[in-house]
């Protein structure tokens, strides 16, 4: 059974509860005012999240080089390697998840991308590595 605090101040005063049911999967949410928010554990939220937001990146070999891009997304990158340009496309994908949290979370053309944002930022460089090419480590 999942575990649900009326207020923030009851959530305060059994924080470990709240986050030891988050930690085990279980449906851990607090209300303030007329909002419900769900505490999650991250990892299952980043698992989830690359499931539910496929990359769908393409690598194109171009003039001796790479560039890496995703359809829809305004974010690409260039290197001279296949790995260098997946390094640069994951810094692309840090900078427009810290764009996106600054001033972008409201434009139409980018507040659908919350899920998105979410996985970048609890995704390593490996993780996000692994979500853009499909290959583990």
């Amino acid at each position: 059974m999942g575990v649900h605090f009326a207020s923030y101040s009851e959530a305060r005063a059994k924080l470990k509860e709240l986050l030891d049911a988050a930690e085990r999967g279980r449906s851990a949410t607090v209300s303030r005012d007329d909002r419900t928010a769900a505490v999650v554990d991250g990892e299952r939220l980043r698992c989830s999240l690359t499931r539910v937001c496929p990359s769908h990146a393409r690598m194109v070999p171009e003039d001796g080089g790479w560039s890496v891009f995703i359809p829809g997304l305004p974010v690409a990158a260039d290197g001279r390697t296949f790995d260098e340009a997946i390094d640069e496309m994951i810094d692309a994908l840090r900078e427009y998840a810290e764009d996106w949290q600054d001033h972008l979370l409201n434009a139409a053309n980018h507040r659908d991308n919350w899920g998105l944002v979410q996985m970048i930022c609890l995704s390593s460089d490996d993780q996000l590595r692994e979500w853009l090419t499909g290959v583990a480590p």
